[in-house]
């Protein structure tokens, strides 16, 4: 039996109501489904025709979501870890500074089980670099290899839940903090971001 594609109304509704969800909750993280529905031009009615609560539609903007940080994690291909990783970090902060409000929900604790689920392809990813990175000895090693990604994770996590993605720097403190807790130095992630200041938008060279 041949499966109709949806309509095309259909489909710019939905996209219409996920732009109109980020959008609103970037303004204010618990808005109602009706401030979304009014936000995206459609009534309760139609939006409840796409998701059937708040939270089916969270989990819809954390999907979407994920599938762009996990593209972002296949795009990595250096073979220094080291770089690797600081080129990762910087592109992951890069799309999650976009949306910062929606990252956020989607590390906040309600939904950490459905983010995890999402976003297994670029943990995937982490676990191999770290895995990569103690091999080469250019990662601590006084840490399990899982228990450091798994470190890596939740760092990164407070990092997006925590930092103010406008403030000057921001990429670069977030690519130098994971590269502290994968055991660089400060003067090391200083000479690996020198030679590579396409990395990020701005240096902060320490003294």
């Amino acid at each position: 039996m041949t499966t109709r594609a949806p309509r095309r109304d259909s489909v710019e509704n939905r996209a219409g109501i996920l732009d109109a969800a980020r959008a609103t909750l970037a303004v204010d993280p618990r808005a109602s489904i009706d401030v979304i529905a009014r936000n995206a031009g459609l009534s309760r009615r139609t939006l409840y025709g796409h998701f059937d609560d708040r939270e089916a539609l969270i989990r819809e903007l954390i999907s979407v979501g994920a599938q762009r940080f996990n593209a972002i994690a296949e795009s990595v291909t250096d073979t220094d870890p080291r770089l690797a990783l600081a080129r990762l970090a910087a592109r992951l902060w890069q799309e999650a500074a976009h949306v910062q409000v929606a990252a956020a929900l989607a590390l906040d604790e309600a939904h950490v089980e459905h983010t995890a689920e999402a976003l297994a392809p670029l943990r995937r990813t982490v676990a191999a670099l770290t895995e990569r990175g103690q091999s080469e000895g250019s990662f601590r090693t006084d840490l399990s290899a899982s228990t450091l990604a798994r470190l890596i994770e939740e760092v990164a996590r407070t990092v997006v839940a925590r930092t103010d993605a406008a403030s000057t720097g921001a990429d670069n403190i977030a690519v130098r903090t994971l590269l502290s807790i994968a055991g660089l130095s400060w003067r090391e992630a200083d000479d690996l971001l020198a030679a590579h200041p396409e990395i990020v938008a701005t240096q902060e060279i320490s003294a």
